[in-house]
């Protein structure tokens, strides 16, 4: 769906909350196998069972990945991806986790040298079928104002 917003549409405080999506042992081998991370805590079920969680644990990456898919709903030819900030990986996420992303406006600010267009800073919280947070960021939105149009 194509939503168009300028700078100016964005209401601090408005948030959206996504589905929930299972992790899978197919996620994690699929994601080691594309980035190159094979280490045990991800891909050795033995030597994960003699460690702490006592189990295999999702790549950071991964939910990163997932967590900032399911809040990809909308297409706003208005703005783009600037970035992403203050990453944090709260808790592991095992297989058959299933996760949801939570996005909130939380700040919208002047662009330091594109008088053209703002910054909308989006709080991403993933959490897990608790409700515990298992990873947290901030999402950079460059926005076109209005008047630049």
């Amino acid at each position: 769906m194509i939503v168009e917003q300028y700078f100016e549409d964005y209401e601090i405080g408005f948030a959206r909350r996504s589905f929930g999506r299972t992790v899978t042992e197919s996620d994690i081998v699929l994601h080691a196998g594309q980035t190159g991370d094979h280490f045990p805590h991800h891909m050795d079920a033995e030597w994960c069972a003699t460690q702490e969680f006592g189990q295999r644990i999702a790549h950071g990456t991964l939910v990163f990945s997932l967590g900032v898919g399911l809040t990809a709903s909308t297409i706003n030819p208005r703005a783009m991806s600037y970035g992403y900030d203050r990453l944090r990986f709260i808790r592991p996420v095992f297989i058959g986790d299933t996760i949801t992303a939570t996005a909130r406006i939380t700040e919208k600010r002047d662009h330091p040298r594109r008088t053209s267009h703002g910054i909308v800073v989006e709080a991403l919280e993933v959490t897990n079928q608790q409700g515990q947070p298992v990873l947290v960021c901030e999402h950079l939105y460059l926005v076109e104002r209005k008047a630049a149009a």
